[in-house]
């Protein structure tokens, strides 16, 4: 059985693949999970806003601290390596960020999402993040470290501020950093120079191919909560689409009652 060190050097390893990006597809919930390691994926990520919304609370608003724990609790540890999306902490006391990461390590995470993005739209001052993340590197110094900047996602492609961000926070400790909302080749390209570190990018319809990624040189490439609204949108046409015909429309394939029901976990 691999120790929690072996799993942390592992999920670190995924990040150094050349030519390989890692894709880390993001769950929700313990059936999400399970049926993604059942597929064959290594590693599985959470989405903040999938574990949420099924809790019926905002995203990005600091109130799923609970909610988050108790998911790494049930699916931490497993046959899968786990990587947790805090949001921003929970906090903006480093220590109770640092606090987190410790609980979520003893839970099986060997890896944690931290965001510098803020509900009202604005933006986490960068020595403050970077603070957060050398307390977490100092609680959990295997704990791998994803800084993720929100200077495209909420502040149109600040590229000067994005790669000041992203040296404060490799010189902070991150072991890897992310940039949501680039999808132009060069300015992926313009991220992967700024840093030295393993640059994730969010995949996106509209966006490179995994092969023209790994090109870039991007590490890592997450879907966030697409999985999770590809699957609302899903569930929804299917009800409103047999409302309206009498039948049910033609879907993607579909897990049968046992197969779903065989990722439950054992002795469950």
């Amino acid at each position: 059985m691999s120790t929690a060190g072996d799993s942390a050097a592992a999920f670190r390893e995924l990040h150094h693949r050349p030519g390989a990006p890692l894709l880390l597809p993001n769950a929700w919930d313990h059936a999400s999970a399970a049926a993604l390691a059942a597929a064959g994926f290594p590693a599985v990520g959470t989405t903040s806003l999938g574990v949420a919304a099924a809790a019926g609370l905002p995203d990005g608003a600091g109130r799923t601290r609970a909610e988050t724990l108790r998911l790494a609790r049930r699916i931490g540890g497993g046959s899968f390596l786990l990587s947790v999306d805090v949001e921003g902490g929970f906090s903006d006391d480093p220590a109770e960020v640092a606090d987190l990461a410790a609980e979520l390590a003893e839970a099986g995470a060997v890896g944690v999402n931290l965001e510098d993005g803020r509900a009202d739209g604005g933006l986490t001052p960068p020595r403050l993040h970077a603070a957060k993340i050398s307390a977490v590197k100092s609680a959990v110094p295997r704990l791998f470290v994803n800084a993720r900047t929100d200077t495209h996602w909420l502040g149109g492609g600040r590229g000067a501020e994005t790669a000041s961000r992203l040296a404060a926070y490799r010189d902070a400790g991150a072991d890897g950093v992310f940039v949501p909302g680039l999808t132009d080749p060069a300015a992926i390209a313009a991220a992967v120079d700024a840093t030295a570190l393993p640059l994730n990018v969010l995949a996106a319809p509209d966006g490179p191919s995994l092969t023209r990624l790994a090109g870039l040189g991007v590490r890592r490439v997450s879907l966030g909560s697409l999985l999770f609204r590809l699957a609302l949108g899903a569930a929804v046409d299917t009800a409103v689409g047999l409302r309206a015909n009498g039948v049910l429309p033609p879907a993607p394939a579909v897990p049968g009652y046992a197969e779903v029901q065989a990722l439950a976990s054992p002795g469950d």
